[in-house]
C-alpha cells in the first residue's frame, strides 16, 4: 500500500487508490494511534480503526451504524455522484442494514451457512478440489518452465464454483461475475466511469440470474430468496434481493480466493511452518487461523458510521464519518499479539480474538464455509504436490491494486523441483 511522504504526523493520511501491500503503512499509522484520520479517494474525509482492541470495540459498538443514512457528507449532498466508493454506501442488503432490518435479511440466508449445512458441502468441495488440482497440474505441464498460476487455476475457481452452485448461477456467467465483482468491490484504482459501468452490468447480470431461477427454481439460495420474496414481498425488496445476491457472490469467493493464495505464499516462504503441519505439530486449521491474522484477505473495509461523536482509543471520530475497519492492521497489532506479531507462527499462543471475519452482529455469515474450503484446499494441494514452491520470488509478486482486498495478482508456482 503506497505511503505518502509525510513529515507532519498530524496530517490525515491520503489513501492511494492503487493500494498495495498494507503492512508497512499499517505499522506506521498504528504507531501514531489506534485510530487514524484519512482522506478517501475523491477527497472525502474519513477514518480507519487500526488497533485490535479498538477495532473489537468499534465493530460491536451500539452507536456505530452500517446504514449510509448516517453518512453525513453523503446525506447532505457533498459527495460527487460518480464517487467510486459510492457502491459501498448505496448497496442495499444485510451488510448495509442495522437492527431489525439486518436481522430480517440475515435470517433469510443464515441457515444456508450454519455449521451443519456447511459440513454437508464437504464431499462436493473435496470433489471440486480434486478436479481443480488436475487443472493446475495440466497448466503446469503445458508451460515450458513447468509453472502455473495457482491463483487462476486453483484458488479462484474453487470458491467461485462453490458459491455459484449455492446461488444457482449457471457456469457461463461465472467468469464475468468475477471480473465485475473484482472491478466493483475489490479494485480501488478504477476510474469513476469504469466503476459505474461495472456496477450497472453487475446489477443487470444478477437480475438475469434471478430471472433464470424464477423461471426454473431449484435447491439453491437464489431460489430460496425468491421464494421468501414471493411469500412476503415486504420481507425482501427487489434492491435487497440483488444486493444480497451480490454480497453472497463477492464475499463468497473473493475473500476465500485471497485466503488460499495468502496461505500458500506464507507456507512457501516459511518452510519451517509447513514442516510443523507435516509432522503433525500443527493442523491445517492452524494455517488458516494464522493466515487470517498475519495476512488476512481483506485490508481496510468500508464503511461504518458513528451515530454520535464517538471517543475511541483516545480519538474522537465525528458523527457521520465514513470509517474503514483496518483488519490487516489489527491482525499484526503488537498490543494483542506480542512484539513478534509480524512473524508467521502456527504455534503462536494468544487469547486475542481473530477479527478477519469481523465481530458482533455483522460477523461474516460465510466464515464457516470459507474456513472449510481453505482447509480442504490446502491439505489436498500440499498432499498432491509436496514440493510445491513459488516460481517467482515473493518480493517480486505484484500486489492487488486495492486498499480493500489484500493479496497478489498472480501466484506462479512450480509443482515439482526444477530439473538440473
Amino acid at each position: 500500500m503506497t505511503e505518502q511522504t509525510d513529515d507532519d504526523a498530524a496530517r490525515p493520511h491520503r489513501i492511494a487508490p492503487a493500494g498495495g501491500c498494507p503492512h508497512a503503512l499499517n505499522a506506521r499509522l498504528r504507531a501514531r494511534g489506534d485510530v487514524a484520520e484519512v482522506v478517501l479517494p475523491g477527497g472525502v474525509p474519513g477514518a480507519v480503526v487500526l488497533g485490535h482492541e479498538a477495532l473489537l470495540e468499534f465493530l460491536a459498538h451500539p452507536d456505530v451504524a452500517k446504514d449510509a443514512r448516517h453518512f453525513t457528507d453523503l446525506r447532505e449532498g457533498r459527495i460527487a455522484p460518480d464517487w467510486p466508493l459510492r457502491v459501498f454506501a448505496n448497496a442495499q442488503g444485510m451488510h448495509t442494514a442495522d437492527n431489525e432490518d439486518h436481522r430480517r435479511l440475515r435470517s433469510i440466508v443464515g441457515n444456508a451457512f450454519n455449521a451443519r449445512q456447511v459440513e454437508r458441502l464437504r464431499p462436493r468441495i473435496e470433489t471440486l478440489t480434486a478436479g481443480f488440482l488436475d487443472d493446475l497440474a495440466a497448466a503446469a505441464a503445458d508451460d515450458p518452465d513447468g509453472t502455473a498460476d495457482l491463483r487462476r487455476h486453483f484458488a479462484l475457481p474453487l470458491p467461485m464454483s462453490v458459491i455459484c452452485e449455492l446461488l444457482g448461477v449457471d457456469p457461463e456467467h461465472r467468469g464475468r461475475l468475477h471480473e465485475l465483482s473484482n472491478k466493483v468491490i475489490i479494485a480501488t484504482d478504477t476510474t469513476p466511469a469504469e466503476a459505474m459501468a461495472a456496477v450497472r452490468e453487475l446489477v443487470e447480470l444478477m437480475g438475469t440470474i434471478a430471472a433464470a431461477r424464477a423461471a426454473a427454481p431449484g435447491e439453491d439460495l437464489t431460489s430460496a430468496l425468491l421464494a421468501a420474496r414471493a411469500a412476503d414481498g415486504d420481507r425482501l425488496s427487489e434492491a435487497e434481493l440483488i444486493g444480497t445476491m451480490r454480497l453472497m457472490l463477492v464475499a463468497g469467493h473473493e475473500t476465500t480466493l485471497n485466503l488460499i493464495t495468502n496461505a500458500v505464499r506464507a507456507l512457501c516462504t516459511h518452510r519451517d511452518q509447513l514442516a510443523l503441519v507435516r509432522s503433525g505439530k500443527a493442523g491445517w486449521d492452524d494455517v488458516v487461523d494464522e493466515t487470517l491474522r498475519w495476512d488476512g484477505p481483506v485490508s481496510w473495509f468500508p464503511f461504518r458510521y458513528p451515530t454520535r461523536d464517538l471517543s475511541l482509543a483516545g480519538t474522537v471520530i465525528p458523527r457521520g464519518t465514513p470509517v474503514l475497519a483496518g483488519y490487516t492492521a489489527a491482525g499484526r497489532d503488537p498490543q494483542a499479539y506480542g512484539p513478534d506479531a509480524d512473524r508467521f507462527d502456527l504455534t503462536r499462543p494468544t487469547t486475542a480474538r481473530n477479527l478477519s471475519f469481523g465481530h458482533g452482529a455483522h460477523y461474516c455469515v460465510g466464515a464457516p464455509l470459507a474456513r472449510l474450503e481453505a482447509t480442504i484446499a490446502l491439505e489436498a494441494l500440499f498432499a498432491r504436490f509436496p514440493d510445491l514452491d513459488l516460481a517467482t520470488p515473493e518480493p517480486a509478486l505484484r500486489h492487488q491494486p486495492s486498499f480493500i482486498g489484500n493479496s497478489v495478482q498472480t501466484l506462479p508456482v512450480r509443482l515439482t523441483p526444477p530439473t538440473a
